[in-house]
């Protein structure tokens, strides 16, 4: 399972034009589900989100979380980030999981996350989306598990 997760001022999803949904300071994160991944990849990958010590304190030092500063997320699946670009020139996608499975986990994902209390917002499954951000820092990570 991997996710690409910015530290954001705002992020939103816009789907057909409308808005769909957005957030204000906190991580917008792209998730990719992989073949093979479980529950037990998403129940490392949740909290370790919610608890990385990515946000400034007073001293300008990254040592507050997620929690700690009262962020929401924005989840949005991503199965483009499970591409393998080490061959040729078009990406292969053999490595994503199948959407119905993928689903199933993204939607597990997003569950664990609201259950430790944080405002959580998503995209749609398998839709065309617009995503917008203002990236705080820039600061950005990829975390697998």
């Amino acid at each position: 399972m991997k996710a690409l997760i910015q530290r954001v001022k705002r992020a939103s999803v816009t789907i057909d034009g409308k808005l769909f949904s957005s957030i204000d300071c906190g991580l917008l994160v792209f998730l990719g589900v992989q073949k093979g991944d479980t529950q037990e990849n998403v129940d490392k990958l949740a909290p370790k989100l919610v608890n990385l010590r990515i946000f400034e304190d007073e001293n300008d030092k990254m040592n507050l979380s997620l929690r700690d500063v009262g962020g929401q997320m924005l989840i949005v699946s991503q199965f483009t980030l499970c591409g393998d670009c080490k061959k040729g020139t078009r990406p292969s996608f053999d490595n994503a999981e199948l959407p119905d499975r993928a689903n199933e986990l993204y939607e597990y994902f997003v569950s664990q996350i609201k259950m430790q209390g944080i405002e959580t917002k998503t995209g749609s499954f398998g839709a065309m989306m617009d995503v917008e951000l203002i990236n705080d820092g820039p600061v950005t990570f990829m975390v697998e598990k």
